[in-house]
């Protein structure tokens, strides 16, 4: 088979969108670069923890403020406990309040915005006016109140910031589905006698994929920075667990006696909020056609 033939197959069989994306995600060398490092931060955080030799809870006055060295790469604190082994436990906790939180964000606001979007009319109305109210809260307000009102629960934490995070996501929907229910392929769907839910399951929510998956992207780093927030005033992880946040705000309080308990955990906060950027942008150009400078 010739060179021709094969190319003229390929054009003939065509490609997906989410090949299209593929190929000019790979084109991103930054999007890539910070897909690599969000990968290898995610398995040190989760397999890290169990090939050193310290606990993260292990503490030893003897040993407290100790300068990095071959023993404790990082130093260790004023508890003397090793720095690196909280870090990666601290990536552990963060990670996952920003994965789930995003998750209970993305669950709500896209089926809010799918129905809103889908049913239209004054319920349409409603819900949007409602979101207005929502957006004039001030949300860290907000998260701090429930803190305070139901205890400070890890698990509370998850549920209390995902539900201030689906608005945006919520509005990024509704656009999508009021272009999608000018489509063909939905009104043949109504034509048909489909049931509502049946359409937005089925229909909807596949066809909004890529936005909601940029988004998605822009909204781990966002939590994640608003449970370090939460953390520095003392309103999100509670120790003896750890997290970036408050790692963070113990490296602060010590910055002059032991300026590395703040520059190690704060470079690899910094470092994966660039890299969950980086790939957020990447994949808002990939999954958009007309960005495509093929």
């Amino acid at each position: 088979m010739t060179d021709s033939t094969v190319l003229l197959l390929e054009a003939e069989q065509g490609r997906s969108l989410w090949v299209d994306a593929w190929h000019r995600l790979r084109k991103n060398h930054m999007a890539v670069i910070g897909g690599i490092f969000i990968i290898c931060i995610m398995i040190l955080s989760f397999a890290g923890p169990l090939l050193i030799n310290y606990d993260f809870k292990e503490q030893n006055l003897n040993n407290r403020l100790a300068n990095p060295s071959a023993a404790h790469w990082m130093g260790t604190d004023h508890l003397g406990r090793d720095q690196l082994a909280r870090i990666l436990y601290g990536g552990r906790i963060s990670i996952l309040v920003g994965l789930a939180a995003t998750a209970v964000s993305l669950t709500i606001g896209v089926l809010y915005g799918t129905i809103s979007g889908f049913v239209g009319g004054r319920l349409d109305r409603f819900m949007m006016r409602t979101v207005d109210i929502l957006y004039s809260l001030p949300f860290t307000i907000f998260v701090i109140l429930l803190m305070v009102m139901f205890g400070r629960n890890i698990i509370l934490l998850f549920l209390a910031i995902g539900a201030v995070e689906w608005l945006t996501m919520a509005r990024i929907v509704r656009g999508q589905v009021l272009s999608l229910k000018k489509q063909e392929f939905i009104e043949a769907c109504l034509s048909l006698g489909l049931r509502r839910r049946r359409i937005i399951l089925r229909h909807m929510v596949p066809n909004v994929l890529g936005p909601v998956i940029v988004y998605t992207t822009l909204t781990i780093p966002a939590v994640m920075l608003l449970e370090a927030f939460l953390s520095f005033l003392g309103l999100g992880v509670q120790p003896p667990m750890s997290s970036w946040g408050l790692l963070i705000k113990d490296g602060a309080e010590r910055m002059e006696e032991a300026p590395w308990m703040l520059i190690f955990p704060g470079l690899v906060f910094s470092m994966s909020l660039f890299s969950l950027n980086f790939l957020g942008d990447g994949l808002r150009d990939a999954l958009d056609p007309r960005a495509s400078k093929d």
